[in-house]
């Protein structure tokens, strides 16, 4: 007999809950105006415990609810953007690069690739799509855009060790307590 948690009911209910706390988060945009950056990295990592009790497939499917439901609701679009094009999928991506590249540079550059394109992505599209004039990322004659991509390179460093750390708090301390009696 399976166990609750694996039953459908419970499967969709707790990936219901976890997108729905996702678009939650980027309500607050609305609240926190430095969120922009901060309240995306925060709901991505919700979608851990999808990847860790259902796999990618659900948590794809979490991320694809939530990143749609934010450019609905969110009132920071830029803050949506950037959970549509790194934060809300990076998480799910994290685990099966790490599952399938065992060589830890390797895997590492892996990574940083998918960071860079996705912020070369999204600062085009912000440009584009959300109007924001290439001419305002120049700052004393400084290229703005390539200050921030390497101080993002570093931010994602401590980014991706951090979500690590949630996910291994998530597994060995707030699984059990989130899911006892169900079991």
């Amino acid at each position: 007999m399976k166990s609750p948690v694996q039953k459908p009911v419970f499967r969709i209910a707790l990936c219901a809950v976890v997108a729905g706390l996702a678009v939650a988060v980027m309500l607050l945009t609305a609240l926190l105006p430095v969120g922009t950056y901060a309240l995306p990295v925060f709901a991505g990592a919700l979608l851990i415990a999808v990847v860790v009790e259902y796999g990618a497939k659900w948590a794809f499917g979490v991320y694809a609810v939530a990143a749609v439901l934010s450019f609905f609701v969110a009132a920071d679009k830029e803050a949506a953007l950037y959970f549509a094009m790194f934060f809300g999928y990076y998480p799910v991506l994290k685990s099966l690069i790490e599952r399938k590249i065992m060589k830890k540079p390797l895997c590492l550059l892996v990574k940083l690739a998918v960071f860079n394109v996705a912020a070369v992505a999204s600062f085009f599209l912000a440009t584009l799509v959300l109007g924001v004039p290439i001419s305002e990322f120049s700052l004393f004659g400084v290229n703005m855009p390539l200050v921030f991509l390497l101080i993002g390179n570093v931010f994602f460093l401590f980014y991706d060790r951090a979500l690590t750390i949630f996910a291994v708090f998530y597994v060995r301390k707030l699984r059990d307590k989130l899911f006892r009696g169900v079991h």
